[in-house]
């Protein structure tokens, strides 16, 4: 006999629910970090280091400007009584009364000239090391290296009779062309890692359009090299720019002279003017820092790019 589904009192089909204050709490665990993900202590270490190395960067940079704007030559021994005498007297100095703005333009001539030529040369000559087997083609990686290991100091004798023999000397071109000594074989091996990054088959493609090898290289590589040229003209720019040791001895007239060698006639056997010297290296850093701006958006994909493969 079945029993009556009526005959006695139905079983709740689940338990009633406890109070929540009487359920037992799950431990709290930490979430576990991800691989590459730094814990709070290494991201506050890391970013006190970036701190202290932008402090150490930035900190001559600072104290140059605030030096440039004491009115006196003295004023670099109590930097902390400028405050209250704080003046742009030396700016105008250095700009109504010496000859900076035709230093400007006469380092302008020499670091544009050595960034075009250098760019040009050393694009090349990192193009055909990396494109095409001839001959010595490693051997002259190598040379370039090779040379960048002797001190320009050392160079400096020889390169003077060479240019007196070429009649060079006291001439814009003689300071072009020792600045590709130093800017050229760097260059080479930046671009040549480059060039070694983008694929065969666009030059197979431009000779298949009927293009010649220069033809290739100019219409079509280039502009895809477009981040390690920006490095290696800011290299070149840079390098000439700010270059004193040839520019002092093969530049012998005071209408030629860059901003290094115009910067040094402000310290004399008897006199230093400080003030006027600080001055005019901040106006030295202006024409260095736009040219940065202009190329900076291309810098960090161009060195990245160029260190892949050498």
């Amino acid at each position: 006999m079945t029993r009556s589904a009526t005959s006695g009192p139905t079983r709740p089909a689940t338990s009633p629910r406890r109070p929540a204050a009487s359920r037992p709490s799950r431990p709290a665990t930490s979430r576990p970090r991800r691989r590459g993900e730094r814990s709070t202590a290494g991201s506050v270490a890391l970013h006190g280091t970036l701190l202290l190395a932008s402090f150490v960067a930035l900190f001559p940079v600072a104290w140059l400007a605030w030096i440039s704007l004491g009115p006196d030559k003295t004023d670099f021994l109590h930097a902390g009584e400028i405050a209250g005498k704080a003046s742009l007297s030396n700016y105008t100095t250095v700009l109504s009364d010496t000859d900076f703005l035709h230093w400007v333009g006469n380092s302008l001539i020499v670091s544009l000239g050595t960034c075009l030529v250098g760019v040009f040369v050393s694009a090349s000559a990192a193009y055909a090391v990396s494109r095409m087997r001839f001959p010595g083609h490693r051997q002259l990686m190598w040379t370039f290296l090779v040379t960048q290991m002797f001190p320009f100091a050392i160079l400096i004798v020889p390169l003077y009779n060479i240019l007196a023999g070429l009649d060079l000397l006291d001439t814009y071109w003689a300071l072009i062309a020792v600045n590709l000594t130093q800017a050229v074989p760097y260059c080479a091996w930046l671009l040549k890692g480059y060039f070694d990054t983008i694929p065969h088959e666009i030059d197979e493609a431009g000779r298949v359009d009927g293009l010649t090898p220069f033809g290739t290289f100019w219409r079509l590589v280039l502009p895809l090299a477009r981040p390690g040229m920006a490095v290696a003209a800011f290299y070149t720019f840079l390098t000439a720019w700010a270059e004193f040791a040839f520019a002092s001895v093969f530049l012998l007239s005071s209408d030629k002279y860059t901003l290094p060698i115009g910067l040094a006639t402000f310290v004399s056997e008897h006199d230093q003017q400080w003030n006027l010297m600080a001055a005019t290296g901040v106006l030295i850093a202006i024409p260095a820092a736009a040219f940065f701006y202009l190329v900076q958006r291309h810098l960090v994909t161009g060195l990245t790019a160029g260190a892949a493969k050498s």
